[in-house]
């Protein structure tokens, strides 16, 4: 049994780290391709260790010759309106399938789950032309109000609530606490791990975006991380892999820290939640 036991451990491990390796792989060789010389990026010889370090070269072209820190800006820009909307929709509405009772809750919830399935593509050619009507195009709020309401975050957040002791709203009524301030003050930091979780998708999608920014984006200086990135490599044509890949390390540099912070968070929230 425990031969057994231990053959199959070692099996899962095996394909684990596999898998870990197959992942982790493009980003080691974006860092490596970064530090070396361009005419190396793709030399077997130096596949993962640089012959040829040209880091200072690359990252300085980097930032010289594209306005990178400007596209930085724009995704966290975007990145914080967009997660600061969904939350201020999200956690009302959650809290309200979780907890409140009113009529026509069953197909509120029905709705919700339709939207859910309904990809963004599928809506992109109306809410592109409706924001070229009124001249918003090549904006902020462009880029910031088709993702405002997350129909992902109403249900992540009513899930999470559902495990919120009905005991403690109870007091909270009968000590003269009106919904709105039951959620300011109870919910809210109550809500601390979903809110975590749900932030790092959230980041995470907005700010590797490429689909919609390429369609309502056309002036460099409102372009975010990924599509400036496009720019550059338009701009270089593709030869100069060095500079793309310092630019491109720079762009994911941030949700890895971001990451990083917040992972404790994430993993308490999404375990909470029971989207593990």
């Amino acid at each position: 049994m425990r031969n057994a036991h231990s053959k199959s451990a070692f099996v899962a491990h095996a394909f684990l780290w596999i898998g870990a390796i197959y992942s982790v792989f493009p980003f080691v060789w974006m860092l490596m391709t970064s530090l070396r010389e361009s005419g190396d990026a793709f030399n077997p010889a130096s596949l993962l260790w640089p012959r040829h370090w040209d880091a200072v070269t690359n990252y300085s072209r980097a930032f010289s010759e594209t306005p990178l820190l400007r596209f930085l800006i724009n995704g966290v820009v975007v990145c914080l309106g967009v997660l600061f909307l969904q939350l201020a929709t999200a956690l009302p509405c959650g809290y309200a399938l979780a907890k409140l009772q009113f009529r026509g809750k069953a197909l509120l919830t029905t709705a919700i789950l339709i939207c859910f399935a309904i990809p963004f593509q599928a809506v992109s050619l109306p809410l592109f032309v409706g924001l070229a009507q009124f001249d918003l195009l090549n904006s902020y709020f462009a880029l910031i109000s088709p993702f405002s309401v997350s129909v992902f975050a109403i249900l992540m957040l009513a899930q999470y609530l559902r495990g919120y002791p009905e005991e403690v709203l109870e007091a909270a009524r009968l000590d003269g606490l009106s919904e709105g301030q039951i959620l300011r003050r109870l919910i809210l930091p109550a809500s601390g791990p979903a809110i975590a979780a749900f932030a790092i998708f959230s980041v995470s999608a907005h700010w590797n975006d490429l689909y919609w920014p390429l369609i309502v984006i056309t002036n460099p200086d409102l372009a975010p991380p990924t599509l400036g990135v496009l720019f550059f490599r338009s701009e270089e044509s593709g030869d100069q892999i060095g500079p793309l890949m310092a630019s491109t390390t720079m762009v994911t540099l941030p949700l890895v820290v971001f990451f990083i912070l917040a992972q404790r968070r994430f993993v308490q929230g999404v375990t909470m939640t029971g989207l593990k």
